[in-house]
């Protein structure tokens, strides 16, 4: 099966490189690597349109100003049947790609773990997993998400479903995460197949206490619970 990696990238250029070169080694030659930019302002263009890779596809750029809508936009644009969600400041383990093609025969929506790294590449936590108690069930990730987008893997026909996404949503992968989960096959993996990066201009809090709110959270479950449930 061909495959889709979907990046949305946004002032990256500190990381940017180190995984794109994490990620090339394991495209396949009909694989693509959908590049979505949120008007960079940096050299993150400059860094992309250096590899010279046919598989590479950079979108004409567009103002987003969330990472849900620049992720949907590049979703929009993938062609093949498996995709795979790609943040700009991750590395991906060397086998990432492989492992999980092969579990995908078993299921729709694939999860697996990754460890938790900082700026300078050391390692915070080893098992995002056990951090989180990540686990399958609708309920116990919408209350507790366990759904990171750099560590999940999906079919094409779950794209039927979530698009586009709901402009209540917070965030895109827990989004995905549970319309699979209410009418797919999803399956956690054990594994660790990614390192994925902590630092100051993070936009999720995966890894880390969240910033927001009690009642914001509340406010943003419900509204969640609300679109699922009408969706």
């Amino acid at each position: 099966m061909s495959a889709s990696v979907c990046m949305a990238v946004h002032n990256g250029e500190l990381f940017l490189r180190e995984q794109i070169e994490s990620i090339l080694p394991q495209l396949k030659s009909d694989d693509e690597l959908i590049i979505s930019d949120d008007a960079s302002a940096d050299s993150t263009i400059e860094i992309i349109n250096s590899y010279h890779d046919s598989r590479i596809c950079l979108l004409p750029p567009l103002r987003f100003g969330k990472p849900s809508k620049n992720f949907e936009y590049a979703l929009g644009h993938c062609k093949n049947e498996v995709i795979f969600l790609a943040d700009q400041d991750d590395i991906w383990h060397p086998q990432k790609m492989k492992i999980m093609e092969n579990e995908l025969a078993l299921c729709d929506l694939l999860v697996c773990d990754c460890r938790i790294i900082d700026e300078n590449g050391n390692v915070l936590n080893e098992s995002f997993f056990e951090q989180n108690r990540s686990k399958n069930g609708l309920l116990k990730n919408l209350m507790k998400n366990s759904f990171v987008g750099c560590c999940m893997a999906f079919h094409r026909k779950i794209l039927e479903k979530i698009l586009p996404f709901p402009l209540t949503i917070s965030m895109h992968d827990q989004w995905i995460g549970l319309i699979a989960q209410r009418y797919f096959k999803v399956k956690f993996i054990p594994q660790s197949l990614v390192d994925h990066r902590r630092h100051l201009n993070n936009y999720s809090s995966t890894g880390a206490r969240s910033k927001n709110s009690w009642n914001k959270k509340v406010i943003s479950r419900l509204q969640l619970a609300k679109a699922i449930w009408q969706h």
